[in-house]
């Protein structure tokens, strides 16, 4: 019974070689067949391939293994580009939304301190002037003037 298995699995094992090299040889018929690659053989580079399969074997184990990680560093240098002009825009972005923040604090600054610095003067004029003004009429001209000069004739009236 093991002596039939073996048989028959050996059996299956021919009848699949065979099956898949006759699948092969179509695809390659086939392949041959085409234009381009009549071409391609055709060329100079075609018939040196042709003569030496090793090398042709070769060259194309080497685009094949090299294909992905040259896609994968195209990719990488695609993205990189990409990232490195959005990250472009984006920090300048953010260095004029923090310049003009800066900006608006300073101009904020400057005017709460123009403020601070009128009131200070203003409350220094009102505070010098109005003894001076009191100690020394004579330096007096205007509105206030006026004022003086009502009340002086009240005291001449009672000095009278």
């Amino acid at each position: 019974m093991c002596a039939e298995m073996q048989n028959s699995s050996s059996n299956n094992g021919v009848i699949g070689y065979q099956q898949l090299r006759g699948r092969w040889t179509t695809l390659l018929n086939r392949l041959n067949d085409d234009p381009k690659v009549a071409l391609v053989m055709n060329s100079r580079l075609g018939q040196y391939l042709s003569r030496h399969p090793s090398l042709a074997l070769t060259a194309l184990v080497f685009g094949a293994m090299a294909a992905l990680p040259t896609g994968l560093f195209l990719s990488f240098a695609l993205v990189t580009m990409t990232m490195s002009v959005v990250g472009f825009v984006f920090f300048e972005v953010f260095l004029l939304f923090v310049g003009g923040v800066t900006l608006l604090s300073v101009l904020s600054g400057i005017g709460f301190f123009s403020v601070l610095v009128s009131g200070i003067i203003y409350a220094s004029y009102i505070t010098i002037i109005n003894p001076l003004y009191r100690n020394y009429p004579h330096l007096i001209k205007g509105p206030i003037q006026g004022k003086e000069s009502e009340s002086e004739p009240s005291e001449q009236k009672e000095m009278q």
